[in-house]
């Protein structure tokens, strides 16, 4: 009766599903994780070339240093 097909899925099924999925969340963390990474490096980077661009003007101001206010 090979006509007759149950919907039912076995035990190794339901496990390779399972592990299917945790599989693709793993990989959608570690995808976003290193997507995060990546822009926080090219920010930085474009951050410092800014600086460096500024100080070969010939500026002295291009990385100021905020300073709390003295209170007397």
């Amino acid at each position: 009766m090979g006509w007759l097909m149950d919907d039912r899925k076995t035990p190794t099924e339901e496990e390779d599903e399972g592990n299917r999925r945790a599989t693709n969340i793993g990989l959608l963390v570690a995808t976003v994780i290193i997507v995060g990474c990546g822009l926080w490096l090219v920010n930085a980077l474009v951050d410092y070339n800014k600086r460096e661009l500024c100080l070969e003007s010939g500026r002295r101001n291009c990385a100021p240093i905020s300073v709390p206010a003295r209170e007397n």
